[in-house]
């Protein structure tokens, strides 16, 4: 049987999260959001923005755990201001900051959420199993969390988050404290998540790295307001610039190809060309078997989410 919203419509037919002018203030000299019109739908969405961006601000509000100043926002439909106890029961969370009891085992910690989310205790058990051998802790779910390594805290955090099967998962900084093996894991898990479970998540990291990894969409916000909602493809489309890269012979490459009348820059061992029509890529291939240079690396740059932030604070810094 579908769950249905308030006003009877099926939830998975509204929109996942919905604001409009959505603001929040501490006292009165911080604006955390003004003014925040956002509409994201499935998939895996990233929520990025620099520290004091709002994001906190922004998932706090949606969980129902901070009311907002004004404006107004919903999940599949719950009001957060009003039905925030309604709504997580189809939401999971997994937080940023430590929160795992060191005395209890994974197992007990688990199912026990389960529990509060209004699973019977029998169901709670067996789904607490299933969650735990999917994110990887299956035989160290007997072992008090304390001595759980930061990776295998992580995991269980996932794992409470997702053990009432809910539509949406928000990730607060899910590779926190990591290293770059865990990071690659917790990202795989994630990933399988939402293509497995085909559940809607919301991630938020300052690692643009790993949004371009892991997401279909990507949120971003300044001050507390909306700068870009999109899909990562629009955000990290090909550029007019053909970056080529040979074995040697490099100078003699660029002032042949430049001879030929192409507009060509040098970046490191990397030769940049630009675009304009096919007629580039024929005269870089003529040219690296003429001076037999070793063709390393041919392909159209595409813009990287870097650039993107690069260039905002340049402009702010050439307005300041």
């Amino acid at each position: 049987m579908t769950a249905a919203s308030p006003n009877g419509v099926a939830i998975d037919a509204l929109p996942l999260i919905q604001t409009s002018g959505l603001t929040k203030r501490y006292g009165k000299n911080v604006l955390a959001l003004d003014t925040l019109d956002l509409l994201i739908g499935g998939g895996v969405t990233g929520l990025v923005g620099a520290n004091g961006a709002g994001k906190s601000t922004l998932i706090k509000i949606l969980l129902g755990l901070l009311a907002p100043t004004s404006g107004e926002a919903s999940i599949l439909g719950f009001d957060v201001r009003t039905q925030g106890t309604k709504l997580r029961q189809f939401v999971g969370y997994m937080p940023e900051h430590d929160c795992l009891p060191p005395d209890v085992t994974a197992t007990d910690f688990v199912a026990h959420m389960a529990q509060i989310s209004g699973i019977p205790r029998a169901a709670a058990r067996e789904r607490t199993a299933e969650v735990l051998r999917h994110v990887g802790l299956f035989e160290e779910r007997y072992r008090p969390m304390g001595g759980y390594s930061t990776g295998m805290k992580q995991r269980v955090k996932l794992a409470q988050a997702l053990v009432h099967d809910p539509r949406l998962l928000m990730l607060d900084e899910p590779t926190n404290g990591l290293d770059p093996a865990g990071r690659d894991d917790m990202l795989d898990l994630i990933r399988r998540v939402g293509a497995d479970f085909q559940i809607a998540i919301l991630m938020s990291s300052h690692l643009l790295g790993e949004i371009e990894r892991v997401c279909d969409y990507l949120v971003v916000i300044d001050g507390g307001r909306l700068v870009r909602s999109d899909t990562l493809s629009s955000f990290t489309g090909e550029m007019q610039v053909l970056t080529v890269e040979v074995e040697s012979r490099q100078d003699e490459l660029v002032a042949r190809l430049q001879a030929e009348g192409l507009q060509v820059a040098i970046e490191g061992r990397l030769i940049l060309i630009h675009l304009d029509g096919s007629a580039p890529y024929d005269l870089v291939r003529d040219a690296v078997v003429g001076l037999d240079a070793g063709l390393l690396r041919l392909e159209q740059r595409r813009h990287r989410l870097e650039d993107l932030f690069r260039s905002d604070e340049a402009e702010e810094a050439e307005s300041g």
